[in-house]
């Protein structure tokens, strides 16, 4: 009897006095593989990364011995941590994130387009390179300043020169020319390192215009036999000046002398905070090429994080057993580009049914998917979007919506909640391998209130891109010398 009283009385209190061991939604997910997101850490990032001013980075900024004989390793940092912003709220710095990342989508299919021969360089660049002067007030095309192309997501610190002087370069996979700003300047934007003085380097040499890098280039032209280069984006953006050689240093790890790159007196649209650019695409003139890399790698931390990774060159080891790996693949049309053999997606657990064709590159050198480190949120061709969306909309009907955001239209209110349980999403690729995002890579919030979007985006074009929102946290390595890609968690 008393155990009976006993018992009754346990039932009333649970009834009265409920245990809540933490404010995670319930789900009745029985058959669906699920993924735990850190809402409360997720909203404190959004909090924390409006305070990071440019001077944060620079106490962190220390060399990185190379691990063996001919590897070389650089830091790599999110862009807030160095350039700072005037942004009032997370949800404007998202939203000025999301303008540069659709500029610069534009920008990798009009290269694309340009490289398939369906339009001319005079269709895209914004001014001529005259045979024997240089005329800055031709370049008359608008530039969107602010939200071009060539804003940058993340950023190495590099030695330029002899004597070396340090300079943040722009880490880009979707491009190949190296350049820098250079005095003198006809118009340089602002950056964080004083601005690269060629008359103080000893190592400084100017290629002449039938040197085999200026022939490599796609726009040159020739000014008393030294060649000019002219790198144009698809938002009208630009850099030109004279094709150099010059010695880089990384870090502790070791130099490279004789470096092909562009030493650009007008640049203007591009990177604000950055010196240039690293181009770490598959082209003959990209940094890869000229260092003769057979493999880099580089891991992407949360951009909202203060922390920072490496960028390695030389020591990429995808032979671990926790390393999804994939084919990858060059366009014959285009070789700047790093596509990956995807074979499907799935969600939940479950594959969904997108044609294959919607992910493979045709004959012509149309369509496939690249992997690119400064694209932000993925793009899918629209039906495979839709596919995609639908699936995980119809697993996650018990979650408040919160309508669309910019280019996002399925967000969701995580407001009064510290954990949530959602449906898992993976890449798929040949030899039944998968490579499953952490929730964080597919929900992000845009505002410190609670709402975060599905960070997916449809596409018009043939082109789709894995960007680096769903890359974050995981190293991705390029094993150039057997056409391999590597998706290895938690390797930062």
């Amino acid at each position: 009897m008393a155990s009976s009283l006993l018992l009754h009385l346990s039932f009333l209190f649970l009834f009265l006095f409920p245990i809540s061991f933490s404010r995670t939604v319930p789900f009745e997910y029985s058959q669906i593989e699920t993924a735990i997101l850190d809402v409360s850490a997720a909203l404190q990032q959004t909090q924390d990364v409006l305070s990071y001013t440019p001077q944060s980075i620079q106490e962190e900024t220390t060399d990185i011995a190379a691990a063996e004989t001919g590897s070389f390793k650089l830091r790599l940092h999110p862009r807030e941590t160095l350039t700072g912003h005037t942004h009032l709220d997370y949800r404007s710095l998202v939203a000025s994130r999301l303008a540069r990342d659709s500029a610069r989508v534009s920008s990798l299919n009009a290269k694309l387009v340009l490289a398939l021969g369906n339009v001319s360089h005079s269709d895209l660049k914004p001014a001529r390179l005259e045979s024997e002067m240089l005329r800055p007030e031709e370049f008359s095309t608008p530039v969107m300043s602010g939200i071009s192309q060539g804003s940058g997501e993340y950023f190495s610190r590099v030695g330029v020169g002899s004597p070396a002087g340090q300079y943040y370069m722009v880490l880009d996979t979707g491009s190949d020319v190296n350049w820098l700003q250079c005095q003198p300047c006809i118009e340089c934007y602002q950056q964080s390192d004083a601005i690269y003085n060629p008359s103080a380097s000893s190592s400084y040499r100017a290629l002449t215009c039938n040197s085999p890098q200026c022939s490599a280039l796609q726009v040159s032209s020739c000014r008393s036999n030294q060649c000019l280069y002219q790198v144009s984006y698809g938002d009208g953006s630009f850099t030109v000046g004279n094709f150099v050689t010059e010695t880089m240093t990384f870090g502790s790890s070791g130099k490279v002398d004789n470096v092909a790159l562009g030493c650009g007196h007008d640049n203007e649209g591009l990177f604000v905070g950055a010196a240039g650019l690293l181009g770490l695409g598959g082209g003959p003139l990209s940094l890869t090429k000229q260092i003769k890399a057979s493999s880099f790698s580089y891991c992407l931390v949360d951009r909202d994080s203060p922390r920072s990774s490496t960028l390695d060159f030389n020591s990429a080891d995808i032979g671990a057993a926790d390393t999804v790996t994939a084919p990858l693949m060059k366009n014959g049309k285009m070789d700047t580009f790093y596509y990956v053999g995807l074979t499907g997606v799935s969600v939940g657990g479950s594959p969904l049914s997108i044609p294959p064709s919607l992910f493979q590159m045709d004959d012509s050198g149309s369509g496939g998917i690249i992997v690119d480190s400064g694209t932000a949120v993925t793009r899918m061709q629209t039906e495979a979007y839709n596919s995609l969306r639908d699936a995980f909309v119809k697993r996650t009907q018990n979650l408040k919506s919160a309508g669309t955001f910019a280019l996002f239209d399925t967000c969701y209110d995580f407001s009064s909640l510290s954990q949530v349980r959602v449906p898992t999403v993976a890449f798929h690729f040949a030899g039944d391998k998968s490579w499953t995002l952490p929730a964080k890579n597919y929900l992000i919030p845009v505002d410190s209130a609670g709402t975060f979007c599905f960070a997916f985006a449809p596409t018009s074009s043939p082109l789709s891109i894995i960007g680096n929102v769903q890359q974050q946290g995981t190293r991705v390595s390029f094993d150039l010398a057997n056409s391999l890609v590597g998706f290895s968690a938690n390797k930062c």
